[in-house]
């Protein structure tokens, strides 16, 4: 993103001509003569709306390119709470537009969005991003946009991004690289696996419950979980009550194990719950004899990605009541972080949130 000076006068702003050249207007516009002291500037605005803007999780998935990203409109909905309860609007122009056909089908845009960014006295602050883009119908521009718009939140207000997602998917180009790079890239893949292969290293994972230092103890297999880490996932698997559970965590914490591995044993325990609770009402719901029972129902997601999707869920959900409080909220409550509570637990409080009880 820059931040230029323009080429002419903002409303309000009088043109000053000079005999040589026009004078360019600055990047900040004043408030009106007349408003009260009181009122609170656009940087001041920006500021408030910075602490409560909430996390916006990368969730979105490329299916054709396999990367994952986070979506403009996730972005919007993450500022749209604080930016109404500080009085920010933002109002957009194309300032320079240029379209190409490549191919026979293909259109490629780039543009350069012009964003006037207005706090409640009525002063102005402006600012001009890139957007480029390509499409084989007539949304280029429309794609351009969004992700200028896109960029321009994320660094302007520097909304929170989910620290758990470790690998940028925007890095990648979603155009298919020419031969000879990804002969070059499948040629540093291959050096790295060696080198990792030399070192006694296990490839790097972004999963959500990725295994610490305490797993990675001892003889190891492709899963990269260590002997006892196995013993007690399979213990916890294999427990038929919440006490014989309650006693494989207390033996996981007492042996030293780590808050990640805790936390996918406790979403073990809340997809086994689950499970009974589904299995309890199928068995009341049951067709009379004689009756044609109902299809199965899918499988049950995994518990990770259930209480990644969950989480996403809620922080959507405090993110437009404006409640910048939901980390703090959730562990007052129950006494876990957020990125440790199982799903059921995350929809709970998103229905508190979404009935308007959560404050």
């Amino acid at each position: 993103m820059t931040v230029t000076a323009l080429p002419l006068p903002l409303p309000h702003t009088p043109a000053v001509p000079t005999p040589a050249a026009p004078v360019a207007a600055p990047i900040y516009q004043p408030a009106p003569a007349g408003t009260p002291d009181g009122t609170p500037r656009v940087f001041a605005a920006i500021a408030a709306v910075m602490r409560d803007v909430m996390p916006v999780a990368k969730d979105k998935e490329n299916q054709q390119q396999r990367y994952k990203f986070r979506g403009v409109d996730d972005a919007m909905s993450a500022m749209a709470g604080p930016m109404r309860a500080h009085g920010l609007f933002i109002l957009p122009s194309i300032a320079a537009h240029h379209a190409e056909r490549r191919g026979e089908k293909m259109t490629h845009v780039n543009i350069t969005m012009r964003y006037h960014v207005y706090g409640p006295a009525g002063d102005c602050l402006t600012a001009e991003v890139p957007g480029e883009a390509s499409d084989f119908a007539d949304k280029a521009t429309n794609k351009a946009q969004s992700a200028a718009l896109k960029y321009l939140l994320f660094t302007l207000f520097m909304i929170p991004v989910d620290g758990r997602s470790i690998d940028d998917g925007d890095r990648d180009h979603p155009v298919e690289p020419p031969a000879e790079h990804r002969a070059e890239r499948q040629q540093r893949n291959q050096q790295r696996a060696q080198q990792r292969q030399q070192r006694g290293q296990q490839p790097r994972r972004s999963n959500r419950a990725e295994p610490g230092p305490w797993e990675n103890q001892g003889p190891q297999q492709g899963d990269g979980l260590s002997p006892q880490a196995r013993q007690l996932l399979a213990a916890a698997q294999a427990a038929t009550s919440p006490e014989v559970f309650a006693e494989v965590r207390d033996r996981a914490a007492k042996s030293g194990a780590p808050a990640e591995f805790l936390a996918r044993l406790d979403r073990i325990d809340a997809e086994k719950r689950q499970a009974a609770q589904q299995g309890q009402q199928g068995a009341q719901q049951a067709p009379p004899q004689g009756e044609q029972a109902a299809p199965p129902s899918s499988p049950p997601k995994n518990p990770e990605a259930a209480a990644a999707e969950a989480e996403n869920a809620l922080r959507l959900a405090a993110s437009r009541a404006n409640l910048p409080t939901l980390d703090a909220d959730f562990e007052r409550v129950h006494g876990i972080p957020i990125a440790q509570a199982p799903a059921a637990q995350l929809d709970a409080f998103r229905a508190v949130i979404e009935n308007g009880a959560a404050r």
